[in-house]
């Protein structure tokens, strides 16, 4: 299962276990990594810069494997210069970027070696960031959990994989071996993750959330504006649903405009990352309030277990699938 994402970082699986708000902790990055692939995780799971750099501390002691942490890019994120200079002190093998401009983080990175891998979901932006340097782009597509893109990936990435020359990482829809093998048909050299790693045993969210993950099926997503400002997939909760998922009058009004849009959207960020950490996380659940990220492949995903369990099924099913193709 060679690529280039492998033999440029080393590892020996093209999996990636998404960084995923809250539900990506040191335990499941390190066995994730451990176990031959790539876990990584968001420096927002840490309230402060100074708790962001005791989480690095904690991977280094679990794993001496490459790992990536994402940094979100973006205004609404104030601590994005602390994260980049806490990953460069730190030598952070791997960064993704997120939802703003990657051009500080590739220039310090590839200072020190680190790669920077750059979250996009169309080609106008993905050939932005090659042209800043970026080592690898992740197409975010349709139906992938959290913030996600409007094109589906078996368009994406093979419109991509076409216009680049760097490296495509499918993200979306990979939850098992065949799905991992039908990405890198199209032309990726790795899959994202996200979802089936929710429902492992590393992971430290409730049981209600883990539950939820097993038991929805692809028509229980949304994909809605109204949580965060900016387009992004949840399960339909209770909670959800009372809310809509159509921007209100309102809403509607303050992103008519640039300059309230970007204000609009982190005020929106800043609501939905407090009510994200109180429903995902264990002991603070509020069944009347919870918001619960994830993508359509919750269809595909019936069981929890070990993270290296989950990966070494994603391998053995992608070479059962190859052989039985024609």
């Amino acid at each position: 299962m060679k690529t280039r994402i492998t033999e440029m970082l080393g590892i020996d699986f093209p999996v990636i276990a998404a960084p995923m708000f809250l539900v990506s902790n040191p335990e499941l990055v390190a066995a994730v990594s451990e176990a031959g692939g790539l876990g990584t995780f968001p420096a927002l799971n840490y309230r402060k810069p100074e708790q962001f750099e005791e989480g690095l501390k904690v991977v280094n002691s679990l794993t001496d494997k490459p790992y990536g942490v994402n940094i979100i890019t973006n205004k609404s994120n104030i601590y994005q210069e602390q994260h980049l200079e806490i990953c460069i002190r730190n030598k952070v093998p791997v960064i993704i970027t997120s939802l703003g401009s990657p051009r500080q983080v590739i220039e310090e990175a590839h200072k020190i070696g680190t790669k920077v891998f750059c979250d996009v979901t169309n080609l106008d932006y993905a050939k932005k960031v090659e042209s800043l340097g970026a080592d690898a782009v992740v197409a975010v597509g349709y139906g992938a959990g959290g913030h996600a893109g409007k094109i589906v990936g078996s368009v994406l990435v093979p419109w991509l994989v076409e216009n680049l020359k760097i490296p495509v990482i499918a993200a979306g829809g990979i939850a098992d071996g065949k799905t991992l093998l039908s990405a890198l048909a199209l032309g990726a050299e790795a899959g994202y993750m996200g979802t089936r790693f929710i429902a492992c045993n590393e992971t430290a969210v409730n049981e209600e959330y883990k539950k939820s993950i097993l038991e929805s099926d692809p028509e229980d997503i949304v994909f809605t504006a109204r949580v965060t400002g900016a387009h992004a997939n949840f399960i339909n909760t209770p909670y959800l649903e009372r809310l809509g998922t159509e921007l209100g009058f309102f809403e509607r009004f303050w992103t008519r405009f640039s300059f309230t849009r970007k204000w609009f959207k982190m005020y929106k960020g800043y609501r939905a990352m407090k009510g994200m950490g109180e429903s995902a996380s264990t002991g603070k659940k509020k069944a009347w309030k919870d918001v619960w990220s994830a993508g359509q492949t919750v269809g595909l995903i019936k069981d929890t277990k070990p993270a290296a369990e989950i990966l070494a099924e994603v391998v053995r099913e992608y070479s059962e699938a190859k052989k039985k193709l024609p």
